[in-house]
Parts: structure tokens; C-alpha cells; sequence
């Protein structure tokens, strides 16, 4: 991918760059989850989840279907309050704040299930981003679309209706309209889902190409081998638990999360 530019700062002007690793072990959290527990009825989908993710960092969230993985993604974006709990992000309590609220400062989301706005241009979906989720006026926003098509490598598909384009276009918009909320956080709901191995690498080179820009990464994934390939640290689900944290070649050796995934091992 070539033409990178810098993602925007939540003024419209770009972002600084992600501290080098070396330095973010001295930094606060960018953000923490402290004993998140979410109840649906009598359903415990979160049990006291804990862990924190540096700036510039890249996050796996993995663990067998039901672990709790999206209900995590729901309580941190703000989509579901948690029974208890706290979501802290640059140092400010956002827990139960509205999606939108938590969208303006800064954290933006992804989800499973792409869904671009039928009947709109990719550049129309990118400036929905744009005016709503980063809060531009048009006149701004416009100059600004550019700069997200380089970002996503969608600058041919511009003009093209959204339902038109492939599966892995697709991600990459829904990833791109992230984008143009000027994020400092991204959470991407299994990216890779229903991509080929080339499609993977893409996608793969893209995150890279974001996380060197600035943006921080957790993301959802059943593809252990996106995990090992991108990820600096894995947390690992299971029944609403955290069983496994550390290095994902550490992690998939852990007699705990072997036993978890136990009859879908395609997936480690």
C-alpha cells in the first residue's frame, strides 16, 4: 500500500505518531477494564474481566463461540451498560456512557457483520464517519475523504455503491468509516472473517500500516494465525471469564485454552 498518510486528530489535523514500545510501559493505560461483569437475565455473558491496553498497542480478544468476546466489544463502545464494573479510556470513566459519547472521545468500533449504507457511494459511507461520528462540518469533511481512501486503499472504489463491492471491501469500509471518526481506538469485530489468504494479508498489512500510524488496535478474532502474526498480547474468553493472558504463541499452549477450544482446534 503506498500513499499512507497520518490519521486525523480529533481537531481534523493529523495524529502524532504511536509511541515506541520501549516507552509505553511508563504510560498510563490508554484503556482499562477493571472487574466488567454484564448479566443478561439469569446469563452471566462477562464474569469480573480485567486487563489494560497500551497506546499503539495491538490486542487479540479471542475465545470459543459464547465466550463473551462481543458483549466485551458492547460494554467498552458503550452499546451495553455492565452490571459492574469500570471502563476507563485516557484516563476518563466511560462506563454506560451512550455510544456516541465514547465515539466522540475517541473509540470507534467495528462490527462482525459489515454493515455499509445501502445505496450509498463508499466516499458517501466515509463521510458518515466524517460528519456524525468525528462531528465535521461538510466543508471540512470533504478535503478529508482523500485522505481516509488512501488510508483504506479504496481510492478506485470511490464512486462505487457500497453493496456493490466485495467481502473484503467491505471490511475495509467499515474499517475506513472507523477511520474518519479520528480514532485513537479501534475495535474490530473478526476482520478477517470470510477472507481468502490474500485478503488476509491485506487486511493484515492495513492494520499494520493504522497501529503505525497512531491508532491503537483490540481486536476479535477466530483466526489464530492473524493472531500470532499481528497481535503484541491475547486475552482469552471463556464462559465469560478471563482464563489466558500473554504472548499468543505463550497463550494456545496453555492447558486451560487448549481445554477451551477443545473440538475446534482448526482454530488454534
Amino acid at each position: 500500500m503506498t500513499g499512507l498518510v497520518m490519521p486525523l486528530g480529533r481537531d481534523g489535523r493529523s495524529a502524532a505518531p504511536a509511541v515506541a514500545h520501549a516507552d509505553r510501559q511508563i504510560l498510563s493505560p490508554l484503556l482499562q477494564v477493571d472487574g466488567v461483569s454484564k448479566r443478561f437475565g439469569g446469563l452471566w455473558a462477562l464474569r469480573e474481566v480485567s486487563f489494560q491496553v497500551q497506546q499503539g498497542e495491538i490486542v487479540g480478544i479471542v475465545g470459543p463461540n459464547g465466550a463473551g468476546k462481543s458483549t466485551l466489544f458492547n460494554v467498552v463502545a458503550g452499546v451495553c451498560a455492565p452490571n459492574s464494573g469500570e471502563v476507563i479510556f485516557r484516563g476518563e470513566r466511560i462506563t454506560g456512557l451512550p455510544s456516541h459519547a465514547i465515539c466522540r472521545r475517541g473509540l470507534a468500533r467495528t462490527f462482525q457483520i459489515v454493515q455499509p449504507f445501502a445505496g450509498m457511494t463508499v466516499e458517501e459511507n466515509i463521510l458518515v464517519g466524517l460528519l456524525y461520528g468525528h462531528g465535521l462540518p461538510l466543508r471540512r469533511a470533504r478535503p478529508l475523504v482523500d485522505e481516509i481512501l488512501t488510508v483504506s486503499g479504496l481510492g478506485k472504489l470511490r464512486d462505487q455503491r457500497s453493496e456493490t463491492i466485495t467481502v473484503a471491501d467491505r471490511r475495509r469500509l467499515e474499517l475506513a468509516r472507523a477511520l474518519a471518526t479520528s480514532p485513537q481506538l479501534i475495535l474490530l469485530d473478526e476482520n478477517m472473517a470470510g477472507l481468502t489468504p490474500a485478503d488476509m494479508d491485506a487486511a493484515l498489512e492495513l492494520l499494520r500500516a493504522v497501529r503505525g500510524r497512531g491508532v491503537t488496535i483490540i481486536l476479535v478474532e477466530h483466526v489464530m494465525q492473524a493472531v500470532t502474526e499481528i497481535c503484541d498480547h491475547v486475552v482469552v474468553l471463556n464462559n465469560g471469564r478471563k482464563i489466558a493472558e500473554g504472548h499468543a504463541t505463550e497463550v494456545v499452549a496453555d492447558p486451560q485454552v487448549v481445554e477451551a477450544y477443545l473440538g475446534t482446534a482448526h482454530v488454534l
